[in-house]
């Protein structure tokens, strides 16, 4: 909410600024001045607009920079890393609330179960490859290293499940 404040205070301030400078040099030599003054203003909010999604993911790469002078990690782990972030975020089943209504039934769709764990669901995977994926990505989000991703480590939990019972 403060975020649209402030960008209300900061384009009204813009308007001032322009109509005060329309005023002082251009005088009454531009009749459609204010028209355009205003959509360079709606221009300028367009403009913050898209940019307030890259501010907002700014926290996030700082601490995904943290996490990888910490981890120990690779940079291709952590893009790995977010790439099952964005599968999990996409499909509408990770979020930070604790709300369990997702936890009792099998809500992963197989093709969702196998970009969560990384395979290609075109190859044909044997269990020893699902195993494999899956101890790569639990030994990198298990609860007990860190226990904000308990919700994550369930779905991973889950989608192994989903694609062992396809194989078998």
């Amino acid at each position: 909410m403060n975020i649209i404040i402030y960008t209300l205070i900061i384009i009204v301030g813009i308007y001032f600024l322009l109509k005060l400078f329309n005023k002082v040099f251009l005088g009454n030599r531009a009749k459609n001045s204010n028209f355009y003054l205003f959509l360079l203003l709606i221009f300028f909010a367009l403009i913050m607009a898209v940019g307030g999604k890259f501010i907002f993911s700014l926290p996030l790469t700082l601490a995904s920079l943290a996490f990888l002078k910490l981890k120990g990690m690779s940079i291709f782990q952590l893009i790995s890393l977010f790439r099952l972030l964005q599968t999990l975020k996409a499909s509408g089943r990770f979020s930070f609330k604790q709300n369990n209504k997702f936890s009792n039934s099998s809500m992963i769709s197989l093709a969702e179960a196998y970009k969560i764990l990384n395979l290609d669901i075109n190859k044909n995977v044997s269990k020893e490859d699902v195993q494999k994926a899956y101890l790569k990505i639990q030994k990198k989000i298990h609860p007990d290293i860190s226990p904000e991703t308990a919700r994550l480590s369930a779905i991973v939990n889950e989608a192994r499940e989903i694609i062992l019972k396809n194989i078998s």
